[in-house]
């Protein structure tokens, strides 16, 4: 009888050339990480408790002083209003973040997120870019300011600046989607460009990156420059034009640090996937999903950012802050914000009122003198 066992070449020598041999990695979700998940989800539940508190203060405060609505108070509650449409869409994309499924709100409440979130940015740079004109007009044309000629109109500007997103946003409600990926098992709220078979990027990404992004920007950096130079070689300029330095410069170099990284990492995707299409990029180029995710999480934390401002730079919305915090009596009159737009007198009117009011007082005085002299 034969004892021998067959081992099928189980300890015999092999050679293997790994030369030729290619590492595929399947591409990384950014929110798939454990640990990225669990930041983005806090970060944005952190800026849903501090924005929704921050801006529902702020909007309790401007409609206890209702009887005194001043233009400047409609400007600040169309920025505010912005920003809790905005707040209230974080909960999902923290979601999308933790969950291991992914989205799983459905399509409506995919483009609706989508949609408020560049309606968001679009309503806070088209009144920033109105407020900085208006003033750009003023400080160096010497022209009257629009607000403060025609204050009724106002909420008529107001609502052309929310047309104008809404219209802007028509690509969101068209091409978001709540799908999963070809690579990947999670379902992501995207943009799906190829709807209508063809990968047409640049097209509908063109109103955003021009009207949306590149005008109301070059607005808000010409106007400002001007004024800023302005006011640097006049003293008596830049006593009365305070308000600009005080409270809307601030507001503008905030909202374009929160806002510029993810519209020119936008930009920059664009035109790479134009480029591939082009033949000049090869299909294999670096991805800037990861990008796109940081950088659109810095501008959703904006939205609770402008109460913290406004707490910060003006004294009057902190007291108010503070005396309705403490259950204390409300003040009814004034401006809380000094933008220099509005019902209230600019500094240059109250400036010369003073100056005439000395010029009567010292030709009555004169006139006195020479009575009792006769």
């Amino acid at each position: 009888m034969s004892m021998e066992v067959d081992l099928h070449g189980l300890f015999e020598n092999f050679s293997y050339n790994y030369k030729d041999y290619v590492y595929i990695e399947d591409p990384e979700d950014p929110e798939s990480g454990g640990g990225t998940a669990v930041f983005i989800s806090v970060l944005y539940s952190l800026a849903v408790a501090v924005g929704l508190f921050g801006n529902g203060l702020l909007l309790v405060i401007l409609f206890l002083k209702r009887r005194s609505w001043s233009v400047s108070d409609t400007l600040i509650l169309h920025l505010s209003v912005s920003d809790v449409l905005l707040l209230l869409t974080l909960p999902f994309w923290a979601a999308q973040a933790a969950l291991l499924d992914g989205w799983c709100f459905g399509g409506f409440l995919c483009k609706l997120s989508g949609a408020l979130f560049n309606i968001n940015f679009y309503c806070g740079i088209f009144l920033l870019s109105c407020a900085c004109l208006d003033r750009y007009l003023s400080i160096i044309h010497g022209i009257q300011s629009y607000f403060q000629e025609k204050p009724k109109l106002v909420p008529l500007t107001c609502l052309f600046v929310w047309v104008i997103p809404l219209i802007l946003t028509i690509p969101d409600w068209v091409f978001m989607v709540a799908a999963k990926h070809s690579k990947q098992e999670k379902t992501q709220c995207v943009h799906n460009y190829s709807y209508f078979g063809t990968d047409q990027k640049l097209v509908y990404r063109l109103p955003h990156h021009i009207l949306g992004f590149l005008l109301p920007t070059a607005i808000l950096f010409i106007s400002c420059s001007c004024i800023l130079l302005r006011l640097q070689r006049s003293s008596e300029v830049l006593r009365t034009q305070r308000a600009f330095f005080k409270i809307i410069l601030p507001l503008v170099v905030a909202f374009l640090l929160c806002w510029m990284p993810y519209n020119i990492t936008l930009i920059v995707d664009t035109i790479r996937d134009s480029s591939r299409e082009l033949g000049v990029l090869q299909p294999g180029h670096e991805s800037l999903e990861t990008a796109l995710m940081a950088t659109k999480v810095l501008g959703c934390i904006h939205a609770c950012l402008r109460p913290l401002l406004y707490f910060g730079l003006c004294g009057k919305f902190r007291k108010r802050a503070l005396t309705l915090l403490g259950c204390g009596e409300v003040e009814q009159e004034g401006s809380l914000w000094e933008l220099g737009v509005g019902k209230e007198a600019p500094p240059e009117q109250n400036h010369n009122e003073r100056e005439e009011l000395k010029q009567m007082m010292t030709t009555m005085t004169d006139h006195q003198v020479q009575s009792a002299q006769c």
